[in-house]
């Protein structure tokens, strides 16, 4: 039980390093309401160029900070699940639902505060209004308290929940495509299992990407005076008349950029970490 917990740790740790460039891009055209970036290639050389190569990162330790917990929670309730459902699909998409359901009290307030440092104003003398993510959810909870740290919740589980299902089953598919008959998993191979995990990422961004626009949106947005959405759906109407449907497709590209390696090496580094692990016991039982 306790291993599907530090298998998941280990997995989130690995696909921030590698996605979390990506993940700045895709918040920056997520947030533009004027159109200061072209498209993905532009938005990249933009960051590059006014903030240093630094300013993709911006943002990062607040979810390198908390993608262990996240993935423990993830990985570890969905594997524990799995242990008292029947085996299939539909478990894998029931126990995944669940647990990014589960994950997303810990999720809201960590991407809120990564949210809002992505998208401080830009260049290399601009005024900062927060040092950090950590610095970011302090200054929240100071001017709003719990309630603030948590703005965008809803949103999160309407996303976290259909996503994780979909993430889950659509691994299970692959998995069980590459497994002959009668072997388990442990035969696929490590490009395998990238194959499956970054596939499987790009799957459940596609299917919840409009719902992570608007909370984007939403959770950048500022409090009190400040604020330009009222309401989720005043934000839903505004984005829809500024921009059309279009609006809600913005930035899709970076997402499925980031989404095939951040979760092929998420899942990778999982299913090998169990699997080095039990193969671990098995020698420890013959010994």
């Amino acid at each position: 039980m306790a291993l599907d917990f530090m298998a998941g740790c280990l997995g989130g740790l690995s696909g921030i390093v590698v996605g979390h460039p990506f993940d700045t891009v895709k918040i920056r055209l997520q947030t533009q309401v004027t159109k200061r970036y072209a498209g993905t290639v532009n938005c990249f050389a933009q960051i590059v160029k006014q903030e240093t190569v630094f300013g993709l990162y911006k943002g990062m330790l607040s979810p390198l900070a908390g993608v262990g917990v996240i993935n423990a929670i993830i990985f570890g309730i969905q594997g524990n699940l799995l242990r008292i459902l029947e085996p299939g699909l539909p478990s894998q998409c029931i126990a995944g639902g669940i647990a990014g359901a589960v994950q997303s009290v810990v999720c809201c307030p960590l991407e809120l505060a990564k949210t809002r440092a992505q998208v401080q104003q830009l260049g290399f003398r601009a005024h900062k209004k927060y040092h950090g993510s950590f610095d970011c959810l302090q200054e929240i909870f100071r001017q709003n308290g719990v309630r603030g740290c948590y703005k965008g919740m809803t949103l999160t589980i309407l996303r976290e929940t259909p996503s994780f299902a979909i993430y889950f089953g659509t691994f299970e598919l692959f998995c069980a495509s590459m497994t002959p008959h009668g072997s388990s998993i442990d035969c696929i191979s490590p490009l395998g299992l990238l194959f499956a995990g970054g596939m499987s990422g790009i799957a459940s961004w596609f299917f919840t990407y409009p719902i992570d626009i608007i909370k984007s949106r939403f959770q950048a947005d500022g409090d009190g005076k400040d604020r330009k959405y009222h309401s989720i759906m005043d934000c839903i109407k505004k984005t829809y008349r500024i921009g059309g449907l279009r609006a809600f497709s913005q930035g899709l590209t970076a997402t499925i950029a980031r989404a095939f390696p951040t979760n092929a090496a998420t899942f990778a580094t999982v299913t090998i970490t169990l699997r080095l692990a039990r193969n671990y016991e098995k020698q420890l039982d013959l010994s």
